[in-house]
């Protein structure tokens, strides 16, 4: 069994490996210097194992460090409860919805296809030794973390101890379930193509776990210990039942299947997204404008295209007015959590940059653009002249803004009227900086994604994404804007300053628009 487990280990190294210096090789600048032949460079594979390890390292614990600090720790400082018990409350609650979704051993990954599927190796051999190995990393990952808050939150050594174990035992538990369910019923789940009734389960389990505290209700030591028994108790069953299975081959042959595999590929993938988007166009021959030139040939793409310009727009215009309504409620009701409601409008305005890089449409809205319109477009000598491309963009421009505009009023709003039920702010100027820089923000990231298509216009002929730099920029927006949760500031200097800059960014982008819009706004090369 180790034999087969070094030898899948040493495969899923070999498979991470190619795929940073493919990583590498595509890189703007970088990469067009680095020729295909560095996939059998002794040196670069060597460079690029040490990163794989690290990798490896790394994932242990830096998943588990996000997830105690933002799913636990985060949450203790809006209830009123004991913090232990809450941590425990949560920590159990969250524990059982993880065994419900991620057993590890029914995730249906790429390294168990081309291991059990291409390869043709032990089923049995590779599913026990892999997921002890998994079971290994999620106590190591998780003990230190256990220990530490433990300490910090005052829950006995002991208990902090046998935490990680807790988790591992309600894993084995899922998958006892799991097991027999196959037995007697010959389904596979997969743990990518989720049911109805986990979605179900895993709803009520959140709601668990964050629901009670604010009602004054959490888990004390002495139930999370009963818990704890119980689930060991379970765990010990599933260790058996997992140990005595053998009929791992044909498990994994209905498990590993194109469809659940690569599930996630295909969902997001260029041809369901053209479907996705032909579902949204609405057919209708009727549909005319009264304006005229680009204005007119917009107007018909907008109206045509209604359902998905303005469908995502209206829910999260139902959710931010439904939540802002919910806090202001509180604050009425729970005088007593108006100090923290309060503290969080004055302060932390940066966290609501993440939230609106979250909201803003500008992403599905530009590849709606290239699939149904651009795309045949651009075909055409005139489309490509510098009048019609930045005649568009200017068309384009005012219906992102003013569509990202009501979410961000909304959210604007409902801001300046909690501030001012949880107890006001010597400064009245809060009140509008608040509105305008959330706003400010929206217009922003309307304008970024906007510009971003237009000067990196990222896709092929076959609507495929071929510009590396494109890719860099979007994950370091989302780096830059997940970073600003963690910064807390003056809602009032934070707040002029996000104004002064998105007014600055976006004259400097429709600058560089109107100056090379009209040279890099062509159908990639694939």
């Amino acid at each position: 069994m180790l034999d087969t487990f070094i030898t899948s280990f040493r495969l899923k190294n070999t498979y991470r490996t190619n795929t940073i210096i493919y990583s590498i090789r595509c890189l703007p600048i970088i990469g067009k210097l680095l020729p295909a032949s560095l996939y059998g460079s002794g040196g670069l594979k060597t460079f690029a194992n040490v990163i794989s390890v690290l990798w490896e390292i790394a994932g242990t614990f830096i998943g588990k460090i996000l997830y105690m600090l933002l799913m636990i720790m985060l949450m203790l400082a809006v209830y009123d409860t004991e913090p232990s018990d809450t941590y425990l409350h949560i920590f159990t609650a969250l524990t059982v919805a993880g065994g419900l979704t991620n057993t590890y051993m029914f995730n249906p990954t790429k390294d168990k296809y081309y291991a059990i599927v291409i390869m043709g190796m032990d089923a049995r051999k590779f599913a026990i030794s892999n997921y002890c190995y998994s079971m290994i990393k999620v106590v190591v990952g998780f003990l230190p973390l256990t220990i530490m808050l433990g300490w910090f939150l005052g829950v006995p050594l002991w208990t902090s101890v046998l935490m990680p174990f807790f988790v591992v035992a309600v894993k084995m538990a899922f998958i006892a379930y799991d097991i027999w369910k196959f037995r007697a019923k010959g389904i596979a789940t997969s743990e990518n193509m989720l049911g109805k009734a986990s979605w179900i389960g895993l709803g009520v389990l959140l709601i668990i776990a964050y629901g009670p505290p604010f009602l004054g209700l959490s888990m004390n030591l002495t139930v999370f210990t009963a818990a704890m028994a119980v689930s060991f108790a379970l765990g010990i069953a599933g260790l058996i039942s997992i140990s005595r299975f053998s009929d791992y081959r044909r498990l994994y042959r209905l498990l590993l299947t194109t469809d659940n595999v690569f599930a996630l590929k295909k969902a997001t993938g260029t041809e369901a997204l053209k479907e996705s988007f032909a579902k949204k166009i609405e057919y209708d021959g009727s549909f005319t404008s009264s304006k005229q030139g680009f204005a007119y040939f917009h107007q018909l793409f907008v109206k045509r295209h209604g359902k998905l310009l303005t469908k995502s727009v209206k829910k999260q215009a139902y959710v931010i007015t439904g939540a802002a309504v919910l806090a202001i409620a509180v604050s009425i009701a729970r005088p007593e959590f108006n100090p923290i409601l309060n503290r969080i409008t004055l302060t932390y305005l940066p966290y609501f940059v993440f939230i609106m890089y979250l909201l803003n449409r500008g992403t599905t809205i530009t590849q709606a653009m290239f699939m149904n319109c651009d795309h045949s477009m651009l075909t055409y000598r005139f489309y490509r002249t510098p009048k019609v491309i930045l005649g568009m963009f200017r068309e384009r421009l005012k219906t992102l803004i003013l569509l990202n505009l009501l979410p961000s009023s909304l959210l604007g709003l409902g801001l300046a009227a909690l501030l001012y039920t949880t107890g006001g702010t010597d400064n009245p100027l809060n009140y509008a900086v608040l509105f305008v820089s959330v706003n400010a923000i929206s217009v922003f990231f309307s304008v970024h994604y906007l510009v971003m298509y237009y000067l990196l216009q990222p896709y092929t002929q076959e609507t495929k994404v071929k510009n590396s730099t494109y890719i860099v920029v979007q994950y370091l927006t989302y780096g830059i804007c997940f970073a600003m949760m963690y910064v807390h500031l003056p809602t009032l200097s934070f707040g002029i300053a996000t104004i002064i800059f998105s007014v600055a960014y976006c004259a400097v982008s429709l600058m560089l628009i109107y100056r090379l819009a009209p040279k890099t706004f062509r159908i990639r090369m694939g």
